[in-house]
């Protein structure tokens, strides 16, 4: 049973006790019609209880039997209102003594399920919540739902394009609960885990506005967001560094949560002091300037992307065959692999320079694609933002992407799974990003790319 739920129970058992004491009044004052009123409400209020934890903690259980010894004296009592005779007191001790039995069994013998929803966006940012979602869904007293939420591309406008949908690419593992048939405002989840911070704030894409943070912060008691990133360590007095990365501090998800896990002990500290400095700038009252409760709200627990990268070995792989006939040698050994990551920014400052190095970057590979293999897997989001931003851009770089594809001797990777890419791969080679971080986690070789550099 849920905490709300049992909540609920112990309020209408409150309800009973105060019909308890209008029963005495009217059987005192002889008018045992209306006593006889009260005690059949009070009849089915018990078999409203009664069905209820039948329901959810099965047949048999101790309280039902307790509620029905209690439904046989309201019975009793009830048919001594027939006659001239009752006895209020009598009835009165009765009633409290096997409604109390009922409320000490509600209390005591009903265990508590704790419900959590996780509301994903991008299933390629699922790996931000996974550990949590799996360590919740094992837990015998939990109720986890992963429930994917849908998003839209913006128009420049900032007006709604396309929607998007990512429910079915979602590990094997996972269940997935669709959004339309999960009802947040009326199942009220104990917890709700997010990795989308922005609300409204985004300019490329915007989950569905129902899914907003201030409006699930109406349906729980704790609202927890866990960043979809991890960035590079910085010490707590580097300011330069820090006022580089300030703005994900305060941002509507971080400001509506009532938890915020971070990546270290380091990170939690520049949080909280950015936090409450971008807050005392809003005159935000309170609890968001408030040292002590700052220090209670951000975690420094770790990111969950840590835990998906170094709990998933390379012989559990799902490796599609298109990729397996370019990792192969005709002697059935490996090539080694190289994870090539281009970043949404580095395109964007670098445009045309970028794609220059890019394309070199391909014809070096090509050169070496019998002892190498290029895996490039491009940021998820490089399509709606470049494309809404820079459409020009876009139109080379997609002539680029085709390019490489229709060649067929490197992997392009654009499916949701980051982390196989990050495990099947001996090193990286690319821009610097939160990919980066991931990447260090499996102690192999990272490599930045110079955007300036081609050798001649």
């Amino acid at each position: 049973m849920r905490k709300a739920q049992k909540q609920e129970v112990l309020e209408m058992i409150q309800t009973l006790h105060q019909a308890h004491d209008e029963v005495k009044n009217y059987i005192d004052r002889k008018n045992y019609v209306l006593a006889q009123d009260i005690l059949s409400q009070c009849q089915e209020c018990s078999i409203t209880i009664g069905n209820a934890i039948e329901k959810l903690e099965g047949e048999g259980f101790v309280t039902v039997s307790y509620i029905e010894n209690y439904c046989d004296v309201l019975f009793s009592v009830y048919e001594e209102l027939n006659g001239t005779d009752a006895n209020a007191n009598k009835a009165y001790k009765n009633l409290k003594k096997q409604l109390l039995r009922i409320e000490n069994s509600v209390k005591n013998d009903v265990p508590v399920r704790k419900e959590i929803a996780f509301f994903p966006y991008k299933a390629s940012m699922w790996d931000a919540l996974e550990s949590v979602y799996l360590a919740a869904k094992a837990d015998p007293d939990c109720d986890a739902y992963c429930v994917p939420i849908p998003y839209y591309d913006r128009n420049l406008d900032r007006s709604f394009g396309e929607m998007h949908y990512e429910g079915r690419e979602y590990p094997k593992n996972i269940e997935v609960i669709d959004w339309q048939t999960y009802n947040f405002e009326e199942r009220k989840p104990d917890v709700i885990y997010i990795h989308n911070p922005y609300d409204d704030w985004n300019l490329v894409t915007c989950v569905h506005p129902r899914y907003f943070s201030a409006n699930l912060k109406k349906y729980t008691e704790e609202l927890v967001y866990i960043p979809y990133f991890v960035l590079g360590e910085i010490e707590p007095s580097d300011q330069t560094k820090i006022d580089g990365m300030k703005h994900f501090c305060f941002l509507p998800g971080v400001v509506n949560a009532d938890k915020v896990i971070v990546q270290s002990e380091k990170m939690k500290q520049i949080y909280v002091n950015e936090y409450a400095k971008a807050a005392q700038a809003q005159k935000l009252p309170g609890k968001h300037i408030d040292k002590k409760q700052l220090e209670e709200k951000f975690l420094g627990l770790g990111s969950p992307k840590f835990d998906k990268v170094k709990n998933t070995k390379k012989e559990d792989l799902e490796i599609p065959e298109e990729w397996l006939k370019i990792i192969e040698k005709p002697d059935g050994s490996w090539k080694k692999i190289i994870f090539y990551n281009t970043s949404i920014a580095a395109l964007l400052t670098h445009s045309e320079k970028m794609l220059e190095k890019m394309e070199y970057v391909f014809n070096v590979f090509k050169e070496q694609k019998d002892e190498v293999t290029l895996l490039w897997r491009p940021h998820p989001l490089i399509k709606s933002t470049v494309s809404s931003m820079r459409p020009q851009l876009w139109e080379a770089y997609n002539k680029l992407v085709k390019k490489y594809r229709e060649e067929g001797w490197g992997i392009y990777d654009d499916t949701a799974d980051m982390d196989r890419a990050v495990v099947l791969s001996d090193a990286y080679y690319g821009d610097a990003s939160s990919v980066v971080q991931v990447y260090q986690q499996t102690g192999k070789k990272v490599m930045i790319q110079d955007v300036a550099y081609k050798e001649k």
